[in-house]
């Protein structure tokens, strides 16, 4: 294996390593045995910082992945015929492998956004076809939340959307892969953005915001709780040795561990973003509203950068290119990459 010659990875949260604090709580739930496969200790501990964090309704379920966890959360609400509503950017309709089609069985129904975000009215095409009998069924609304192009929904936003779904008899599921950088984005309670809103199904992504392979599904319509054991188990998202995951979890959750990591994460995307405006040949694609940059940049310039660091193009025909930052990431990062930057375009 080539090293690289740039420590600091700018192509995603997930290069990054784990968070001292997960990795101390991991090491603090090692000595000993445990029961397995969620009878524990540590497993209970999460569920109680579920129900402190989100409202004393609300059920957590810790899982080994963002697309796990996103499966499970929609086979909760879906029937063999029924389909979901999703933005065309949506990380299960594009980068999920089929997962949803494959192993639910289901259809999405993909809707263009500008900017990454499903309003209202965008359900009332497939809304439409709700009782006829040759078409699939919209049964749930499925955003992210931080959205692909890195915006990010406000709470009255999510809960006209929630209406606007409930009120045809379907339900909104949030992947929250990046749930913490859009409450810290939005200086909010992870609360105001789930329980308070009207969400009924959503992830919350810890392996994005520092933690090692721990994610979970959090379940806030009570009548679909009971099934995630069993659909849980059946996706292949039980973990034998859950004690690690549960105590990863938890430590995010504590002492707003999850607040911090992603604060800081979305405070270097914006300097890096401040520096890009005094470079008028890039510019922003999207509003930096998380820990995500999506510039326009030159041809030459990304192949020069890419020489030294690492990132993706997440549309090479307009020269967009996805800048990501970490818990992990510096001032000092940042900034020698705005230098990197400078140097390439002059």
């Amino acid at each position: 294996m080539i090293e690289p010659t740039y420590p600091k990875s700018f192509a995603s949260d997930n290069h990054a390593g784990v968070h001292p604090a997960i990795l101390d709580a991991m090491t603090a739930a090692n000595p000993g045995d445990a029961r397995a496969y969620g009878d524990d200790t540590w497993t209970a501990d999460f569920g109680r910082h579920v129900k402190d964090v989100f409202g004393p309704r609300a059920e957590g379920f810790p899982v080994l992945n963002g697309a796990g966890a996103n499966m499970v959360g929609l086979a909760l609400m879906l029937g063999r015929y029924d389909a979901v509503i999703c933005p065309d950017t949506a990380h299960i309709a594009g980068h999920e492998t089929g997962a949803a089609e494959r192993l639910l069985g289901t259809k999405l129904i993909t809707i263009p956004t500008p900017d990454g975000k499903l309003r209202p009215d965008d359900l009332a095409g497939p809304r439409s076809t709700i009782g006829n009998h040759h078409d699939p069924q919209p049964r749930a609304v499925s955003i992210s939340q931080v959205t692909e192009l890195g915006t990010c929904y406000s709470p009255d936003e999510i809960a006209a959307l929630a209406d606007a779904a409930h009120a045809s008899g379907m339900r909104l599921h949030v992947d929250g892969a990046r749930l913490a950088n859009a409450a810290a984005h939005l200086g909010c309670s992870l609360a105001a953005i789930t329980t308070e809103v009207g969400v009924d199904v959503f992830s919350f992504g810890g392996t994005k915001n520092g933690a090692l392979a721990a994610e979970a599904v959090v379940v806030l319509d009570p009548t679909l709780a009971d099934a995630v054991p069993y659909l849980r188990r059946q996706s292949l998202q039980l973990a034998s040795k859950m004690r690690f995951i549960s105590a990863q979890l938890s430590a995010l959750l504590t002492d707003d561990l999850w607040h911090r990591n992603a604060s800081h994460a979305n405070a270097m995307a914006m300097r890096l973003a401040d520096g890009l405006a005094s470079i008028p040949q890039i510019a922003l694609a999207y509003p930096v509203e998380s820990n995500a940059v999506f510039a326009v940049v030159p041809p030459a310039v990304a192949t020069a950068l890419l020489e030294r660091f690492l990132f993706h193009h997440t549309d090479e025909a307009a020269g967009i290119v996805r800048w990501m930052t970490a818990f992990d990431t510096t001032p000092a990062h940042v900034d020698d990459f705005l230098d990197a930057i400078r140097k390439a375009v002059s």
